[in-house]
């Protein structure tokens, strides 16, 4: 029987992949696989994993015909998975030896339906320790109440796939598939599902996956057209919020936070490409008018001056421009 399955993307990181598999291997048992998923490699990273799915013991090799992004790629690797629990990892990152048993121990341990991990974010040299905005460790938790309050970093606010482990429960009831296609934000849909859905989890305080920030192929540092995937991952958030029976408890988080990330994105527009520069503006005013006016107006008033200023200018700008015709709008969401 597989105990756990890793589900682990690659995409051109022929020169992090290496580190990557290493790790791998210092985590290997018996009873773990690992699915390597190459999503249509351009540089030397297939052959790379061709050594490893030789040398690496439980790896299992899945390739795509075209590049996919990251969230098709790891329902690949999740269609494929065996294991009782199943984790995530990035091709460029990396863990500490034995870090997956020991993970997999608290999981058993605590019987619940997932667990989440604090990490390490590594940006050249320097090493900053990430923790999950939870402050009871080591005991199982109710997921849904972990959501709130909206002017709060919470667990939501935490969405990284890989600082955790799951059960297969969750994957055999749809909750662990990512939304097809998402090249950016892609754990976005899928963190808030899981805390809406999910019965159990627990945190914990284990540090063994390290995060590679910076990378130059990652798109965070990337300002061309598939960044702007955020707008339809939270857009997906918030249409599917609203079909939650505490909808109106649980949308203002919502929409806080949609409001924050697009702030955040036109505080930084100078890394765009200006063609995409101009698309940001105008898919972040289309996102900014689907959403329950009361509830908009209650997040602009609750965010620090700057960012509310710069949607609230955006707001402004886009109230001159026609409205798209309504076969072009995007999904309405309601209160």
């Amino acid at each position: 029987m597989v105990k756990l399955s890793v589900v682990v993307p690659f995409y051109n990181v022929q020169t992090y992949a290496p580190d990557t598999l290493r790790s791998l291997r210092a985590n290997a048992r018996e009873d773990f696989e690992f699915l390597l998923v190459d999503d249509c490699s351009t540089d030397g990273t297939p052959g790379v994993l061709e050594r490893a799915a030789r040398d690496l013991p439980g790896a299992v090799l899945l390739r795509h015909e075209t590049n996919g992004g990251l969230a098709t790629a790891r329902n690949t690797g999740l269609d494929a998975a065996r294991g009782r629990y199943i984790t995530f990892l990035d091709g460029d990152d990396w863990l500490a030896p034995g870090h997956y048993e020991r993970l997999l121990r608290v999981a058993e341990d605590l019987d619940v339906d997932f667990v989440r991990t604090d990490h390490v974010q590594c940006t050249g040299r320097n090493r900053t320790v990430h923790r999950v905005p939870v402050g009871r460790r080591g005991v199982a938790l109710h997921p849904r109440e972990w959501i709130l309050p909206a002017g709060r970093s919470t667990s939501v606010d935490y969405p990284y796939a890989w600082a955790g482990l799951y059960h297969r429960r969750l994957l055999d009831a749809g909750l662990l598939h990512f939304v097809p296609g998402l090249r950016t934000a892609e754990d976005r849909p899928w963190i808030w599902r899981l805390h809406r859905e999910a019965r159990s989890f627990a945190v914990s305080g284990l540090l063994g996956v390290f995060y590679r920030r910076g990378v130059a192929t990652s798109l965070t540092q990337i300002g061309d057209v598939r960044q702007l995937d955020f707008i339809r991952a939270f857009d997906t958030v918030l249409a599917e919020t609203a079909r939650d029976p505490e909808a109106e408890k649980l949308l203002p988080k919502a929409v806080r936070t949609y409001c924050a990330i697009i702030s955040h994105h036109l505080g930084s527009i100078e890394r765009f490409e200006p063609a995409v520069a101009g698309k940001l503006r105008s898919m972040s005013a289309a996102a900014m008018k689907r959403m329950p006016p009361e509830l908009l107006r209650d997040a602009l008033d609750s965010m620090d001056e700057d960012r509310a200023a710069r949607l609230r200018r955006l707001r402004r700008r886009a109230a001159v421009i026609p409205a798209p015709r309504p076969a072009d709008a995007g999904p309405e969401v309601a209160a």
